[in-house]
């Protein structure tokens, strides 16, 4: 496949904030030559439904900066590696992982709310992640990292068991298609890997404006053993206050949607009979 033009950094003149640059690369340049890769896992090529669409969109000049900037620091290619989290983050808090975070508006403003619980943020975005890492630098966060590429080869084989505190999925791609249902992210196969990785108490939360997808997670996710609901009644979940409310979101809201949460907490391993 050939490559496009993407947009660079200029080296000279002027930008102006969230202006778009282009820049013609030579055959095999990479695009961000200290950014992300564009393929991390590309030796972990496999035959598996994804449940994410690539986007190729502008970079602005700003968002290509913090890539090139800060992508050594606070960024980490989904390579099939292992991961520490304690030396990601620099320190043992708890981390949260996130999947899918457009922007990361939303993200950024969690992380400032609770400066004391790590987010590693998966996207395969690149406007997205460079506009995350810029939000971050701008307002002096520490506890974001931003990971690229597929969320399944990075919870199957880079994190170790109960090595996260939390699992935050918001608006996943609904495929509204039937046909397409196969490729939706919440499904029984992706509990049992989840769950895995969680922390017996560890919260999944979904979120999603699609009123047929969210009854799909709160009949997948109640009827997995891993997991039960915080609530009571079994049903869908308030927006809790540390969710932010997206300009997305509202404008949604506008227009008459329904936005469900669901709230899931991850429940004691089972001890068998004979073993302690």
């Amino acid at each position: 496949m050939s490559t496009p033009e993407v947009p660079q950094p200029f080296p000279g003149g002027e930008h102006h904030p969230g202006e778009s640059v282009r820049h013609t690369r030579a055959k095999g340049e990479p695009r961000f030559p200290d950014g992300p890769k564009a393929d991390p896992a590309g030796s972990h090529f496999e035959r598996r439904i994804r449940s994410f669409q690539p986007r190729r969109s502008r970079v602005t000049a700003g968002q290509a900066d913090a890539l090139q900037r800060l992508w050594a620091k606070w960024g980490l290619d989904i390579d099939g590696h292992f991961v520490d989290l304690a030396e990601l983050f620099g320190d043992d808090r708890p981390v949260v992982l996130e999947i899918g975070f457009g922007m990361g508006e939303a993200t950024a403003q969690m992380a400032a709310a609770d400066p004391d619980t790590g987010i590693l943020a998966v996207d395969v975005h690149t406007p997205g992640q460079g506009n995350l890492l810029n939000l971050a630098d701008r307002t002096g966060l520490t506890n974001v990292r931003v990971a690229n590429g597929d969320a399944i080869i990075l919870l199957r084989e880079m994190l170790p068991a109960d090595s996260l505190d939390g699992l935050r999925v918001y608006f996943p791609d609904p495929w509204p298609k039937k046909r397409h249902h196969k490729r939706r992210l919440i499904q029984p196969e992706f509990l049992d890997l989840a769950a895995t990785r969680l922390k017996p108490g560890a919260i999944v939360h979904c979120a999603t404006d699609w009123e047929p997808y969210a009854e799909q997670m709160l009949e997948v996710l109640t009827a997995h053993p891993a997991f039960e609901n915080t609530r009571a009644d079994g049903g869908f979940a308030p927006r809790p206050d540390f969710r932010p409310l997206t300009r997305f979101e509202g404008q949604g809201l506008d227009k008459g949607h329904v936005v469900n949460d669901l709230l899931f907490r991850r429940v004691q391993h089972r001890v068998r009979p004979g073993n302690r």
